[in-house]
């Protein structure tokens, strides 16, 4: 269980494949903090620990993962999002997020505010149903709240922090992130759907 406060980010460093899973080294902040085991959101994926070397650590995506998300587009290089899992002690500053990841949206506009940044995203049109203005999502791990909502369309607002604390900063035009919807609007969906 995340929040979606991104705690820092990592680099995709190496990639291997092992039949239809993908298998990741990342370098990151955290890594030599991490423990083997342990669950971590990549880009707002909730992947497992394998291994650990120094500052990095290995993860790996199953098919049904990869066909879901943006995992399988990932080059060496790439800047990704991490969150280490929530502490029950804590303080809930976003939103509960599973990291288990709904689809992929595609970014088709950024616009630069005074101040701030405005991120507009299409997403399957079957989620449709799941978004609201100013409901919580999970956009590649960071929780933000909606706006300008349409059939299959939504858009964000995106402050000087978050920008300069998460690969938003490197996200184009036309580039996928990982879009989990939220957790207590599935819920109240099926309940809607079991009931008719």
């Amino acid at each position: 269980m995340f929040t979606g406060i991104i705690e820092t980010t990592g680099k995709v460093i190496k990639i291997s494949s092992n039949g239809t899973n993908k298998t990741f080294w990342v370098a990151s902040p955290i890594s030599g903090h991490l423990k083997e085991d342990q669950s971590l959101s990549h880009n707002g994926v909730c992947l497992t620990v394998e291994k650990l070397e120094g500052d990095t650590h290995q993860v790996t995506a199953i098919e049904e993962t990869l066909k879901k998300s943006n995992l399988g587009n990932w080059k060496e290089g790439d800047l990704i999002n991490l969150e280490r899992c929530l502490l029950v002690n804590g303080r809930i500053d976003g939103h509960i997020v599973q990291g288990h990841v709904d689809a992929t949206a595609i970014c088709t506009k950024i616009e630069q505010r005074e101040g701030s940044w405005e991120f507009s995203f299409e997403f399957p049109k079957k989620f449709s149903h799941l978004v609201i203005e100013k409901g919580s999502i999970a956009l590649n791990g960071i929780s933000l709240t909606i706006f300008n909502v349409k059939k299959k369309a939504l858009s964000v607002a995106i402050i000087p922090y978050t920008f300069e604390h998460t690969n938003i900063k490197a996200l184009q035009i036309g580039d996928l992130v990982n879009i989990e919807f939220d957790m207590v609007g599935k819920y109240i969906a099926r309940m809607g759907k079991s009931k008719g």
